[in-house]
């Protein structure tokens, strides 16, 4: 691996009690996909992110 990927970004100033950044991290490890939510400080947001993965880019 070398380093990680953003899969999405939610704000953090949603609703009381709604977690949207968790529950579409956990609909993605339900698909057997890796992620992970982490609070980005500069942007105020939550992000969700997997693992890249080496190889993925590819070659033209």
């Amino acid at each position: 691996m070398t380093g990680t990927k953003v899969l999405e970004f939610f704000p953090a100033g949603g609703p009381h009690g709604s977690w949207p950044a968790e529950e579409y991290a956990a609909q993605r490890r339900a698909q057997g996909q890796p992620a992970s939510v982490v609070m980005d400080l500069e942007r105020d947001a939550f992000l969700v992110v997997a693992p890249e993965q080496d190889g993925a880019q590819a070659v033209a």
